[in-house]
């Protein structure tokens, strides 16, 4: 199976921790050029410390300005661009939805949904340059479930879909494929903060809580940044290029959110 990225000209967002630094570690080691972004300067620069080759930059991807910068700086870095994975998000409010501010949800969308639009739109001129390309960006189980106390989330998760299969069939002429992953609870600091958000509102115990989320997966356990990774990893390769407008689930056989 051929998962050789060398050359290949990659950027990733958020990629100072979690899947993203995770998904940077496996492109570089797979060969291939990456430049990323984080708003954590401290886990940008312990990213760039620990994985050799990797250029990046402090952005906060809801700014639009800032973006938009990122993301000029990053293609001529790169000289062009084969792979772009917009993966970065938030967690939003953990609250009922008549409780939700007005605030709150703009700046859920913004992140999670509005910078894969503004990232996608950076990117694609420089694909079809390149002569094709893959694109995957991040969704979540939320996007293909219910997830009560997390509206602005999973609203702005379910539009990926949608976005995703729409660029597809769009950028498909042009060798362009684009996915997106759904990962189901993933090991970490964001999994963590948001079982203590939903074990607080829900009057339960962290533990209580972090049971009750890994019950409903087929496998009784969470995914890791590493699964995630590796998935992503696939399907840019040589391996995938035939898979494009997928949702691809790596969530442990998830049944459903709690």
């Amino acid at each position: 199976m051929n998962l050789d990225l060398t050359g290949k000209r990659v950027i990733i967002t958020a990629g100072g921790s979690g899947i993203g630094r995770k998904t940077a570690e496996v492109f570089s080691a797979a060969g291939a050029r990456v430049y990323t972004c984080d708003i954590d300067q401290d886990a940008l620069e312990s990213a760039r410390g620990g994985i050799p080759g990797l250029k990046g930059e402090r952005c906060d991807v809801g700014d639009p300005n800032a973006l938009d910068d990122f993301f000029g700086r990053a293609l001529d870095s790169l000289g062009g661009l084969d792979i772009l994975v917009n993966n970065a998000g938030t967690a939003g409010p953990t609250a009922p939805v008549e409780e939700v501010s007005l605030d709150d949800w703009n700046a859920c969308l913004t992140v999670n949904l509005t910078s894969v639009f503004l990232g996608t739109q950076k990117a694609t001129p420089a694909l079809k340059a390149s002569g094709g390309g893959s694109i995957v960006n991040l969704s979540s189980a939320a996007g293909k479930f219910g997830f009560p106390l997390r509206s602005p989330y999973s609203a702005a998760k379910f539009a990926i879909v949608g976005f995703t299969r729409t660029c597809a069939m769009e950028l498909g002429p042009h060798g362009i494929r684009v996915n997106c992953i759904q990962p189901g609870p993933v090991e970490g600091d964001r999994i963590d903060r948001v079982i203590r958000a939903k074990a607080e509102a829900a009057s339960i115990s962290e533990n209580a809580m972090r049971s009750q989320m890994a019950e409903i997966t087929s496998m009784k356990t969470f995914v890791t940044a590493s699964d995630i990774a590796h998935q992503i990893l696939f399907i840019c390769s040589e391996a995938g290029r035939h898979i494009t407008g997928q949702s691809l689930s790596v969530d442990a056989g998830l049944e459903g959110l709690a």
